[in-house]
């Protein structure tokens, strides 16, 4: 059974409601406190990991572990990654954080370790790569998300994200106009908001909008739930 949580941005007091659903997932699945953080690119000083060290430290929860995909890794480091408790997926580049996923080999072990039922964390781009496409991250880098092809991600999600709905008016336009070529629909968040993927269930957290057929309208719980009914086993 998968176990995500999708962050539109994270360090904001607006995510609280979001932090603590996540620290329920974790002791109700069990789990340890260990958080292994994957970098999105080169960090050299760390400084977005060592942010998120005080932030996770904030909650109770240890993130312990640096992996930066651009460094060779032995079979002990990978075998590291994948025993910790929750695998954060960091903010940045999306398309530059899908190819190091692909160079380093990465991509399958980590949806195989997501499915599987690892908890699994993802800000901002790592929250875009959980779905089957990047192809709205084409907006941030002045392009048409109708013209990505080569944008296959992890796949977890039966739906594409977005974030950071509320940086732009284009956006949303862009994203209903889009809306009428994919056959998903696209769950785009402010930086405030945030999806939970637990149990069979999409649980929405401030207020997403659910975009599909060209029209934006709220993510009720009953759309929702007939919706991953009919999507995911």
């Amino acid at each position: 059974m998968l176990n995500l949580v999708l962050y539109s941005d994270q360090i904001v007091p607006a995510c609280a409601a979001i932090d603590l659903r996540f620290v329920e997932m974790v002791a109700a699945h069990g789990a340890g406190k260990r958080i292994a953080y994957v970098a999105s690119s080169p960090e050299p000083e760390r400084d977005f990991f060592l942010a998120g060290q005080a932030y996770y430290g904030r909650l109770g929860l240890d993130l312990a572990l640096f992996f930066d995909l651009d460094e060779p890794h032995s079979a002990g480091d990978i075998a590291a990654l994948f025993a910790s408790d929750a695998i954060h997926l960091a903010g940045g580049h999306t398309g530059g954080f899908l190819q190091r996923l692909k160079r380093s080999g990465m991509l399958g072990p980590l949806s195989d370790w997501a499915r599987s039922g690892g908890i699994l964390i993802g800000v901002s781009a790592g929250a875009i790569l959980m779905a089957p496409t990047i192809a709205t991250d084409a907006l941030f880098i002045g392009e048409r998300p109708e013209d990505i092809e080569d944008g296959a991600a992890l796949g977890l999600t039966p739906f594409e994200f977005f974030p950071h709905l509320g940086d732009d008016d284009s956006y949303l336009p862009a994203l209903l106009r889009y809306s009428l070529s994919t056959p998903r629909p696209i769950l785009a968040c402010n930086d405030s908001d945030g999806i939970v993927v637990s149990g069979g269930r999409i649980e929405c957290f401030g207020e997403p909008l659910w975009i599909a057929a060209g029209a934006p309208r709220p993510p009720t719980e009953h759309l929702l739930q007939g919706f991953m009914r009919i999507q995911m086993p």
